[in-house]
């Protein structure tokens, strides 16, 4: 079911799909985790429906962002999306490893990615090929993504993604091989007594070596109730998210 949801009363609201790829945590807290600066140029791999590119936009309305999809039904709401809060969002459906017609390679400033978290026939099963391709690695892998980032960032540009603990040395294997050196890391718990559940991770093409280690984002209170941290991700701060 088409759903239309906003991230404050009054604020910027997005389209999504319950089946195709509906709103998680892990794009929220992508959405939050990289500095912005004013004018940016940003592309978002793999940004199915554009919420990730949408809760950039929230933080700073002048990027000039690129969204780049494999299929066509989620772009179409990314492409709603933009179109309903007025901001300019270039739109690009194809494959990230093939695809050419990016004007800007080499001077993007940011490339975010929300990237397949299971290698092609692991993790949990989905009989949906759109579910299937957001899932697993049957569209692309993490070095195919990397591949792609460094290709579009500028010299000195910022790679940022969130991924599954258990394959952090894959990720970060494939940043450094395609000279995105990791430069920071923050991982992700659902309470401070858990363990890691997402990592956050961030790259600079041509950094140097040196790796910063965030204190961790931590979910849930031992009540229960969420962070501040996690409201502020939420913009719980600036009014109820709410459904129309």
């Amino acid at each position: 079911m088409e759903r239309w949801e906003v991230l404050w009363p009054g604020g910027p609201g997005f389209f999504y799909d319950d089946a195709l790829f509906p709103p998680g945590t892990d794009a929220f807290l992508l959405g939050a985790f990289p500095k912005l600066r004013r004018g940016a140029l940003v592309c978002d791999l793999g940004a199915g429906t554009g919420l990730v590119g949408l809760l950039l936009l929230a933080r700073e309305p002048s990027l000039r962002l690129h969204n780049v999809e494999l299929q066509a039904a989620p772009l179409a709401l990314a492409e709603r999306t933009a179109a309903a809060n007025g901001f300019s969002v270039r739109q690009h459906l194809g494959d990230l490893r093939t695809m050419e017609d990016l004007p800007e390679t080499g001077r993007f400033d940011l490339v975010v990615s929300n990237p397949p978290y299971f290698p092609e026939g692991a993790g949990p099963s989905c009989g949906e090929e759109t579910l299937r391709l957001a899932r697993s690695e049957a569209g692309c892998t993490i070095w195919d993504v990397c591949r792609r980032a460094a290709r579009l960032l500028r010299w000195g540009g910022v790679f940022a993604a969130v991924y599954r603990p258990d394959r952090l040395c894959d990720l970060l294997e494939a940043m450094r091989t395609q000279d995105l050196e990791p430069k920071r890391l923050r991982l992700v718990q659902h309470t401070a007594s858990s363990a890691p559940s997402l990592v956050l991770a961030e790259g600079r093409r041509g950094g140097k070596p040196g790796l910063t280690v965030d204190p961790p984002l931590i979910l849930h209170r031992k009540d229960g109730g969420d962070t501040e941290e996690l409201e502020e991700i939420y913009f719980r701060r600036r009014g109820e998210r709410e459904d129309i």
